[in-house]
């Protein structure tokens, strides 16, 4: 398994090699085509399908109440333009509802504020519309019918007896009044909130009152013209005043239009986004060297990601798929993951030799970093195509876009942004500068040019002098990482110190699962600056004690006339009426109750026989459901002769539904009953639809994170194949996915179809910086768990920074919307982003530390391996008679080695090292060379890695090392240019030090060369000893005395392994191998 999965990152990397390598060629290819699909892609917005739909977009598809409306559907049909009636619904419909309260917050209950109401219900029976054909139509018109007549609001007829309610000579009784007059039975539960009752049910104060406006829906026309009818009436009511009262509105669209204002409130940011993370990149690409400066390429960073947007977008409208409104937080975070490529891009393509050929430079820049982009791409993909499968459809076509959109924003960055990176490449091989892309001279030979010129105009290497430390400064953040941040972290008390922050952070976090609120509430879907927010907090006010009419359905061979029957349905009707969710039978309107009632009063005049069953079909038709206006109809379905019924419903009431938990409490309950009865029992209200996501939202959240986090350990371990990094993978995102549920809980986020796709995104998001940083570590070729805290930070510390803050400010304009839903993206992305660094850059690190070096690359010291390092870099000629280049074939192939150079000896100046040779034809590499190798691997103390992984600070892998041989000592030894415990100073050659992700390391060399110390001087590796010493460029008395500086500090004797190597110099240039090595050594190295 681990030989297949190196082989397998081998395979990687030379493919990407290859790529590179091919894009340098024909980067023309590369920028033009994929600029070109994008333009034709984007063209598919012109077919847009835009879906609005509540009920679709954030309800389950495997929800229960899909079937329990086709059940009652199926048997019970409403007629909106005859048999209208609100209990028996099965669709919202076209509605207004109006919540009406006092001004003054008093009572309603007076006779000038009743004017008002009835001036009020005046102007809804007045709103008009202008249709097609001239027509001109008011509510009269398309109001739902019940009884020949429009569906009113009969306890408005209450204006009569108003005065003599206000000075207490008539009393109103709770719950239920027949009008002395008109004999009409009010229902106020049904129209009263906040209602004060007296000790004997008589009503003191109203504080709310709610009426209906029904329209007819049955046909397509009914529908559009009741749509247009409800626009008109809220701009009818649009900065109206209506005296003593205050009007709360809400019609069938407004969800509907909600959702496309939530959409339009982002819009306006998009720019302001644009403009950011432009500046961002640009800015987090400038050097001082104005030659290796990319500032374009910080701009074409951006461009790529937005190419990428629309020709995913365009490509799955092409395709049918519909648009919705949640997919426009996609641009904002594809904005995040692009410049984070970007900075990926340029990092690897900054760790390249300057003097190498720009195809030579794009081959190893995507060697390193197209490997890191696929990984970061892949398991971010992965992540939202899990969140595709979930059940829920506004999660489900989010999760495709963004899925598409990652894919395509991957592709783009390897071929456009690679083109681009290539023509970037040769303007800085032609010396030409970043913005201008004029031709401008190095900095250190501009000494006697202008300061401006100086500070603006200058930048790249000098042709002649291409290794002087004028043009190869180090930059400051990364070793602030490894000096100041790691070694503060390896104080015992401060390792201390994090241990018991993250487990208070666990505990809170914990805490706040155990309050977590489930479910997405219709307020939620609003903009906060929307006319609904006011409807929806009066509702939960004045209108959550008798809240839903729940229907009862039983269907199948029943025997209604048989009296056992009957005593199990009156059964069933008590346990419904007996939750604590049911306001009890005296709300509960049942055709059999109330039939058995009649039967039972009336026996004594009633000749009739119901023994049979068509007798009491035939009995029950004829007597008691017949007439007009009679809803008892609509509850009993016969068959074809009327000789049996197949299907009949009763109506319950729910009482004190006070919150989301409590719907999905009372629905569960309602369906428990239900289940647990003999007969075939279906229970539904049109809310069930929404309340079903309660259910569904944390099974399905678990799930799909689960999955996700599984499949992305098996990336883990494919691309970075050590099983303790999976390991600790896991474990971060165990930890991070608590975070953020904890705190989005405790910030007021709600689990919810919204949430679980930040959830479900959050477990690509979080695996990017544990791998980092968990990977680094363990592969680190240091001795101490302190060193290894060192190297990781000093490697990842700024990739994880630049990352996370990429991230967060393509998101920061959405915390600017008005809006819940993109209020919730940035919350839950804020929080891994924020969570996911803390890990990688300060808990990580410690745990790690705390378990010892515990690498599987970390090699136990062996009888043969001397038990100290003389020196880091173990491959050196001592003699300055000796010109390794004059020994190699002009023909061969030069194999980059870095150089370092030990301190001067007796008075000899070192030399320099040239480019090891390796016959074209495969020969074995020389002994030198292979003593470097065997060195370099025993060590244990080699910065060189290369993750794999997508970090902007990441050196090479398992898979660079077996290209090219190139050890190293820690990073602090760099710094502070010492050998280790018992070795001497080394002098470091530093390779293109100024960019923020460079590490200072020594690579290949060619041409003149120079030793960065403080008695360095120029020496070619083609000039003999002799040459160099007549040279002019620095006095003598400066040579002098820097050689007599060094001799003092040369010590007197040398590694048995330096003695072995220093005789071996000539043999090393000859490509021979010294008798002190074993011969298993000699490898052929590809």
């Amino acid at each position: 398994m681990g030989c297949f999965l190196k082989k397998f990152d081998n395979f990687l990397n030379r493919s990407f090699y290859k790529l590179g390598f091919t894009i340098a060629n024909h980067y023309g290819y590369f920028i033009i085509v994929p600029v070109f699909l994008s333009a034709i892609l984007a063209t598919g917005f012109q077919r847009i399908k835009y879906e609005d739909d509540p009920e679709y977009l954030f309800s389950p598809t495997t929800g229960f109440a899909r079937n329990e409306r086709a059940i009652i559907e199926e048997n019970f049909f409403l007629n909106f333009s005859s048999d209208f009636h609100p209990s028996r619904i099965t669709r919202t419909g076209r509605f207004a509802r109006l919540i009406i309260t006092a001004k003054d917050e008093g009572t309603l209950l007076r006779a000038h504020v009743w004017d008002d109401m009835i001036k009020l219900n005046q102007l809804v029976h007045s709103v008009s519309v202008d249709l097609e054909n001239d027509r001109h139509v008011r509510y009269d018109d398309l109001c739902a019918i019940w009884d020949s007549k429009c569906y009113e609001n009969n306890v408005l007829g209450l204006q009569d007896f108003m005065p003599r309610i206000e000075n207490g000579t008539f009393n109103l009784t709770y719950p239920l009044m027949l009008n002395p007059t008109t004999f009409e039975t009010y229902v106020f539960p049904h129209f009263f909130g906040g209602t004060v009752l007296t000790n004997d049910s008589m009503v003191v104060s109203v504080k709310a009152l709610s009426i209906f406006y029904w329209l007819k829906t049955n046909t397509a026309k009914q529908d559009a013209d009741a749509s247009l009818w409800e626009e008109a009436l809220l701009k009818e009511m649009d900065n109206r005043d209506f005296g003593s009262i205050s009007v709360a509105r809400f019609v069938s669209r407004t969800l509907e239009t909600e959702l496309e204002n939530n959409t339009n409130s982002v819009v306006p940011f998009i720019g302001v986004t644009l403009t950011i993370m432009i500046l961002f990149s640009v800015c987090s690409v400038m050097m001082g060297d104005w030659v290796r400066t990319k500032p374009w390429l910080g701009f074409l960073g951006v461009i790529s990601a937005n190419l990428a947007c629309a020709a995913s977008f365009g490509f799955l409208i092409y395709l049918g798929v519909e648009f919705i409104g949640i997919n426009m937080a996609s641009p904002f975070l594809m904005l995040g993951i692009g410049i984070d490529d970007t900075f990926v891009m340029l990092a690897a393509w900054r760790r390249t030799r300057l003097q190498d050929s720009v195809q030579e430079r794009m081959a190893h820049t995507f060697a390193e970093a197209a490997v890191s982009i696929t990984i970061t791409s892949l398991t971010d993909m992965i992540s939202f195509f899990v969140g595709a499968i979930t059940p829920f459809p506004c999660v489900q076509i989010f999760c495709l876009y963004t899925g598409t959109a990652v894919l395509v924003t991957y592709a783009w960055h390897i071929t456009f942004f690679g083109g681009c990176l290539a023509l970037a490449g040769f303007m800085e091989k032609e010396q030409r500068h970043g913005i201008t892309c004029r031709k401008i001279k190095p900095l250190s030979e501009a000494v006697d040019d202008g300061c401006c010129y100086r500070t603006f105009c200058t930048g790249g290497i000098s042709e002649a002098d291409p290794w002087n430390p004028i043009d190869n400064k180090p930059h400051a953040f990364m070793v602030f990482f490894r000096d100041y941040v790691a070694r503060f972290l390896n104080i015992p008390a401060i390792k201390a110190l994090v241990i018991m922050v993250f487990l208070m952070y666990l505990m809170v976090a914990c805490w706040g699962c155990t309050m977590v609120k489930e479910g997405l509430e219709r307020r939620r879907l609003s903009r906060d600056d929307s006319y609904s927010v006011h409807f929806y907090d009066s509702e939960d006010k004045y209108f959550r004690e008798y809240p839903y009419r729940i229907q009862v359905a039983i269907t199948g061979d029943v025997t209604y006339s048989d009296p056992e029957t009957q005593k199990e349905l009156m059964a069933l009707h008590k346990k419904f009426e007996g939750l604590s969710y049911s306001g009890g039978a005296l709300y509960t309107e049942s055709w059999l109750r109330a039939w058995l009632g009649f039967l039972e009063r009336n026996q004594e005049y009633l000749d009739i026989n119901i023994t049979s069953e068509a007798d009491f079909c035939a009995h029950l038709k004829e007597l008691y459901l017949s007439g007009p206006a009679n809803p008892f109809a609509q509850d009993v379905k016969f068959n074809e002769n009327s000789t049996r019924i197949i299907a009949s419903r009763f109506i319950v009431q729910t009482y004190k539904i006070l919150d989301a938990n409590a719907d999905k409490d009372m629905m569960e309950a309602f369906r428990k009953v239900a289940s647990d009865s003999k007969f075939n029992v279906t229970v539904f209200n049109p809310f069930f639809i929404y309340f079903d996501q309660y259910v569904l939202v944390r099974t399905t959240s678990i799930q799909a994170i689960c999955l996700a986090a599984g499949i992305m350990m098996v990336v883990s371990l494919i691309f970075i194949p050590n099983p303790l990094c999976s390991l600790w993978v896991a474990f971060s995102i165990v930890s991070i996915e608590i975070g953020v549920v904890g705190y989005m809980t405790l910030w007021g986020v709600n689990l919810d179809s919204i949430s679980m796709i930040n959830l479900i995104m959050c477990i690509g998001f979080s695996v990017d910086f544990s791998a980092h940083i968990s990977y680094a570590y363990l592969a680190a070729k240091v001795d101490t768990p302190d060193e290894r805290v060192q190297e990781c930070l000093y490697a990842l510390g700024v990739p994880i920074i630049q990352g996370g803050l990429s991230t967060i400010l393509g998101i920061t304009a959405l915390i600017l919307a008005p809006s819940y839903i993109f209020i919730t993206f940035f919350k839950t992305v804020f929080l891994v982003i924020f969570f996911g660094a803390l890990h990688g850059i300060l808990l990580l690190p410690v745990l790690l530390s705390l378990m010892g070096p515990g690498s599987c690359s970390k090699k136990k010291p062996t009888k043969h391996q001397p038990p100290s390092k003389t020196n880091g870099h173990p491959f050196f000629v001592h003699g300055q008679e000796i010109s390794p280049t004059g020994h190699i074939d002009p023909n061969s192939l030069k194999i980059p080695r870095p150089h370092s150079v030990p301190a001067a000896h007796n008075g000899a100046a070192p030399s320099q090292v040239g480019p090891v040779a390796l016959s074209r034809s495969g020969a074995f590499l020389a002994s030198g060379a292979n003593a470097m190798l065997a060195s370099s691997k025993e060590d244990g103390n080699c910065l060189e890695k290369d993750l794999g992984l997508g970090t902007s600070g990441e050196e090479s892998s398992e898979s660079s090392l077996s290209k090219g041989v190139i050890t190293r000592r820690s990073g602090s030894d760099i710094a502070n240019g010492t050998g280790g415990r018992h070795g001497l100073p080394i002098l470091e050659v530093y390779s293109n030090n100024g960019y923020i992700s460079d590490d200072l390391e020594a690579e290949e060399r060619r041409g003149k060369e120079h030793r960065l110390d403080r008695y360095g001087e120029w020496e070619d590796p083609r000039r003999s000893y002799h040459e160099q010493r007549s040279s002019a460029k620095y006095s003598s008395d400066h040579r002098h005395g820097s050689s007599r500086a060094l001799d003092q500090e040369q010590p007197r004797h040398s590694s048995s392994r330096e003695r072995n190597v220093h005789r071996s110099g000539s043999s090393v240039a000859h490509g021979q191998r010294t008798s002190s090595e074993p011969r298993g050594r000699y490898r052929d190295h590809k």
